[in-house]
């Protein structure tokens, strides 16, 4: 999957949200989005719902995802 597939996937299940995706090798990515969607969530029920907008290609085309998740508040936008 390519960092622009992973990136609209996450946009589809998040439209308001600031999405960008990094991957050298198409298995290992990074991710950081910025969403009105994490308000009031903890850490892991943010990392549910970006798990879930991905859905089954986490832990088969995707082998490693590193996700840095804020508000825009927390981002400072």
């Amino acid at each position: 999957m390519s960092p622009q597939q992973l990136q609209q996937k996450i946009l589809e299940a998040m439209p308001g949200a600031r999405v960008n995706v990094q991957s050298d090798d198409n298995v290992h990515y990074s991710a950081r989005i910025i969403s009105p969607d994490f308000e009031g969530r903890s850490r892991i029920e943010r990392h549910r719902l970006v798990h879930a907008a991905i859905g089954p290609g986490l832990g088969h085309e995707i082998h490693a995802l590193t996700l840095d998740l804020k508000t825009p508040d927390e981002a400072g936008s």
